[in-house]
């Protein structure tokens, strides 16, 4: 039998938060140089490891700035491939 703590933690409330897919502003309103792996996965349509790949072997479409080990995705080569205004 479960306890009354384990019922809250199970509750679809609780399960709908932990599986909700992160919300993304419009690129258009991005104000910021550069955005994650997360954020440039989900304005290309594209897996975040697909872009980690084009990083590795540098044959992508565009090219991150590595920040101390980190990937930046560069948000004006982003408005450019997607055809977006800035």
């Amino acid at each position: 039998m479960k306890s009354e703590t384990q019922a809250v933690n199970d509750s679809p409330e609780t399960y709908r938060e932990a599986t909700a897919p992160q919300q993304f502003p419009k690129l258009e309103s991005v104000t910021r140089p550069t955005v994650d792996t997360a954020a440039a996965a989900y304005y290309t349509n594209r897996k975040q490891q697909t872009l980690r790949g084009w990083a590795c072997h540098e044959d992508g479409p565009i090219r991150p700035i590595r920040i101390n080990g980190r990937l930046a995705w560069p948000v004006a080569q982003l408005r450019t491939l997607l055809g977006v205004a800035q």
